[in-house]
């Protein structure tokens, strides 16, 4: 060997940088905490944040501040709900579930019978990051109550940073007998860094630059916006126009009781409304009466519009409202409202359940609140049609799962007067 000549070293190992680093946040480019938009969603799949071992997540289930998750091919059937606390959620499957239920073809769920379900994704967070979940609006509007449990955890639904570990998903259809399969969502995850929450002196800030809230398709003026940790939203209980494309006086959806079997397996709109939906109409000039533990789509006086820089979700409950859960699906993308023929605003559906007592709730009455939060950059892609977006141009509108709103072949069910 020629001596002058040293022998060739060996390459020196590659190490995979993550695509994201969070040691920068909130600060570096970011210098405010956000909800990750779909561009930053699909860098969190690749860095191996949001976890599967099998059916690749589809383009489709990115949204443009959220991530669809799916059903895994079980479901266990429980006698009680629970959280687990400082155990694992498969040791306390040992002591609730009552057997299981095969979903890899389809399966059914009983109404009222919670069923805890593992989903396709898991997730592996790196500090810094946490994550939030919530069901879905097609999910919701048929009242499907969900929520995700992770291991070790005494909360339902929001996931601190850096869990490592598999997502399960709480089950409960309250109004109707439903089928699901292996790889349905019914709910979505966002992923958050830091706080983004907005104060209310923001959102009125916002408003005045870029109005967010509309009535008459005209923007609400300042003074008139009620604020109070949050935007309030009010019914519309008296709207001449018919909102459901039936009576004049008609003013929401009840879900019937005892109706047919729910495929949600099935192409949207392949329900037949009256099978599953009777009319609700206003009492008077604009009152209606919640019967205790019935499901109401009811909508709002105001038009919602979401800029493309923030999200929003709506509060679940307000105890102080009155005996009553005002909206299961709380996730406003991006957009929503925003764009094309609804620049001045879409409204918004609530889900409504009545509990104990029956409740009164009147035309332009305070019912929930909408909290606003900052996205970590603009979404390359907004809510909208470009996207197959389901309510975009919404006005009293049930699930996807059903025909489009048409007038009522039978005479509507008056409440008392």
């Amino acid at each position: 060997m020629d001596p002058q000549r040293r022998p060739r070293q060996p390459p020196p190992p590659r190490s995979r940088e993550p695509v994201i680093d969070l040691t920068r946040f909130p600060v570096g480019p970011f210098e405010e905490p956000g909800i990750l938009p779909d561009q930053w969603i699909r860098k969190a799949l690749d860095s191996g944040w949001v976890t599967t071992d099998r059916l690749k997540i589809p383009e489709a289930n990115i949204q443009p501040a959220s991530l669809d998750l799916r059903l895994g091919e079980k479901a266990y059937r429980l006698r009680c709900s629970f959280l687990p606390e400082d155990a694992t959620v498969a040791d306390k499957l040992e002591r609730y579930s009552m057997g299981e239920v095969d979903l890899r073809d389809e399966g059914i769920l009983e109404r009222n019978r919670p069923y805890l379900i593992p989903l396709v994704e898991g997730l592996s967070l790196p500090p810094g990051l946490r994550a939030r979940a919530n069901p879905r609006s097609s999910t919701g509007r048929v009242d499907i109550f969900t929520r995700v449990i992770t291991d070790r955890s005494h909360r339902f639904d929001e996931i601190e940073s850096g869990y490592h570990g598999p997502l399960y998903l709480e089950v409960v259809s309250r109004s109707f007998t439903v089928k699901v399969r292996e790889g349905l969502s019914l709910n979505q995850l966002r992923l958050l860094v830091g706080d983004p929450r907005c104060s209310d002196a923001d959102v009125l800030r916002f408003h005045t630059e870029d109005p967010i809230l509309f009535n008459d398709d005209k923007p609400v003026p300042r003074e008139q916006v009620a604020m109070a940790d949050g935007l309030f939203l009010s019914l519309n209980l008296a709207d001449e126009r018919g909102l459901a494309g039936g009576s004049s006086r008609q003013v929401g959806w009840r879900a019937k009781k005892n109706s047919r079997l729910l495929d949600l397996t099935r192409p949207p709109q392949s329900h037949a409304t009256e099978d599953y939906w009777e009319p609700v109409v206003r009492e008077g000039k604009g009152s209606v009466v919640l019967e205790p533990e019935e499901f109401y789509i009811l909508g709002s006086r105001e038009k919602v519009r979401i800029p493309p820089t923030f999200a929003a979700e709506m509060n679940a409950y307000d105890p102080t409202s009155g005996e009553l859960r005002t909206h299961y699906a709380g996730f406003f993308d991006p957009g929503f409202g925003h764009t094309g023929a609804d620049a001045a605003g879409t409204w918004a559906v609530m889900e409504v359940r009545a509990h104990d007592v029956p409740f009164m709730v009147e035309h332009g009455q305070r019912f929930c609140k909408l909290g606003f939060e900052r996205m970590l950059e603009v979404p390359t892609t907004l809510y909208g049609e470009n996207i197959g977006s389901s309510y975009q141009h919404q006005r009293l509108s049930l699930s996807k799962h059903f025909a489009p709103d048409r007038p009522a072949a039978h005479q509507p069910t008056l409440l008392p007067e």
